[in-house]
């Protein structure tokens, strides 16, 4: 069970860095998993635990972190379709 809370937790997270952000997360729910994730990771590597956690991930330092990964994954995906 815990498995599951931590990927709706990550999904929920990557969608409100995208909302944030006002860019979709290329990837669509499996995208907001990921950029959850790797942002809760990033969020949590530079600010620390930061904020109220839920499902493991402290939820104000994985936000900021998941902003920047939708960040970089947009910019990434706008460059290779340039190309």
């Amino acid at each position: 069970m815990g498995i599951l809370w931590a990927l709706i937790v990550g999904g929920v997270i990557g969608w409100l860095g995208g909302l944030i952000v006002g860019r979709d997360v290329p990837g669509g729910i499996i995208g907001n998993i990921i950029a959850g994730f790797i942002g809760a990771w990033l969020g949590s590597w530079l600010l620390g635990d930061w904020g109220p956690e839920v499902g493991g991930f402290a939820l104000i330092s994985a936000i900021i972190g998941a902003v920047v990964v939708v960040l970089i994954m947009s910019a990434i995906m706008r460059g290779t379709r340039r190309a």
